[in-house]
């Protein structure tokens, strides 16, 4: 299966390929000159499936060097951006060498902002280990890391050369980091594809049907992704749809702690919590938080987060890059398949943090 993310400056391929980890070398080959790769990732990542790329890679000519910090949302942030740069260094990188990401959302996002600030920029590509970054944040050309004010505060958008899926390696995640990744796969089909939601509902939930049907929620979750950041690559437009329940969210993972809270369940308790205040306030259908709910629950994805502290999430929120002003943008679901964006006065969103 392949999706052509068709952008005027930068297009590039999602190639989604069962087995695809042992052809990284072919694959590269194809958008890459020979040159030196440094594959970044996290230790767990490291010890599964590094020594099988970079032979794939040395294969077909690369030479390859590894970097790898300690697993988790609380490496993402400005040091460990630092001693990746330090390693570059080190070893001699140049502004014609890449990087390959390898790994989560973690890995993908602070690899890809290293590349795209290390000697001002240097092309990479995205090897998405977990569902949540096969589904979302290898896709579009967001990168970035946290500060102790925010999620993602610091960040660049800078596109891949390519994307390479392989579904097989869900197999050896945690049942967690699995079904955190159903979260974003729910607001998919929430935001933009029926279809999706139908075949989310047919499924019963458990690990075995995410398995099963894997390739098929990858495929149309990537697709309606790849159509919103074509439209809007720079996310001052419908490109926000992509944001329906990270508002509370990311708030949810900074006060949590980074990590507490993995993104995908912070996602899940974001989009029932939004819904249920814009019903409140006659904003979506009637219903549609129960529909939300019901689907998060099937799958495992928590729906709620104690200890709800409204004033600590508020002032996380005031941080919240979707601000303008004293106005934030928030993504609402008035009925499933359909996405509208709210611009409300920041004040306002402490009745959207009401239990």
């Amino acid at each position: 299966m392949k999706l052509h993310v068709d952008l005027p400056r930068h297009p590039y391929d999602i190639v989604i390929e069962k087995g695809a980890l042992s052809k990284v070398g072919k694959w590269l080959s194809q958008l890459w000159k020979l040159q030196k790769v440094a594959i970044i990732t996290d230790n767990h990542v490291a010890s599964l499936y590094a020594e099988k790329v970079k032979l794939s890679l040395q294969d077909a000519g690369f030479e390859v060097i590894v970097f790898d910090f300690l697993e988790g949302e609380a490496s993402k942030n400005l040091i460990t951006v630092n001693k990746a740069y330090e390693f570059l260094v080190k070893h001699g990188m140049t502004r014609s060498d890449g990087i390959l990401a390898l790994g989560g959302g973690v890995v993908g996002d602070l690899a890809g902002f290293v590349a795209s600030t290390y000697m001002r920029g240097v092309h990479f590509v995205q090897i998405p280990t977990s569902l949540t970054a096969q589904v979302d944040s290898s896709i579009g050309g967001k990168t970035g890391v946290n500060t102790p004010f925010a999620k993602n505060m610091v960040g660049t958008f800078a596109q891949p050369d390519g994307v390479l899926i392989d579904p097989e390696v869900l197999s050896t995640l945690g049942e967690r980091e699995l079904i955190e990744g159903m979260g974003e796969v729910v607001k998919y089909g929430l935001i933009q594809d029926k279809d999706l939601w139908q075949e989310l509902q047919e499924m019963d939930g458990s690990l075995l049907s995410i398995y099963q049907h894997a390739e098929s929620i990858i495929y149309h979750s990537c697709d309606v992704k790849r159509k919103v950041v074509v439209e809007d690559e720079l996310d001052n437009g419908i490109r926000l749809y992509l944001n329906f329940g990270h508002t509370i969210g990311h708030a949810i993972e900074a006060t949590a702690g980074y990590g507490q809270v993995m993104h995908g369940e912070a996602v899940a308790i974001g989009m029932v919590q939004i819904s249920k205040a814009a019903e409140r306030k006659g904003l979506v259908l009637t219903g549609i938080t129960e529909q939300i709910r019901e689907m998060c629950l099937k799958f495992g994805l928590p729906i709620d987060y104690e200890p709800w502290d409204e004033m600590k999430l508020y002032d996380a929120l005031t941080h919240d890059k979707k601000a303008r002003g004293k106005k934030i943008q928030i993504v609402l679901v008035p009925e499933i398949g359909t996405a509208q964006i709210h611009s409300v006065p920041l004040e306002e969103m402490k009745d959207f943090l009401k239990k």
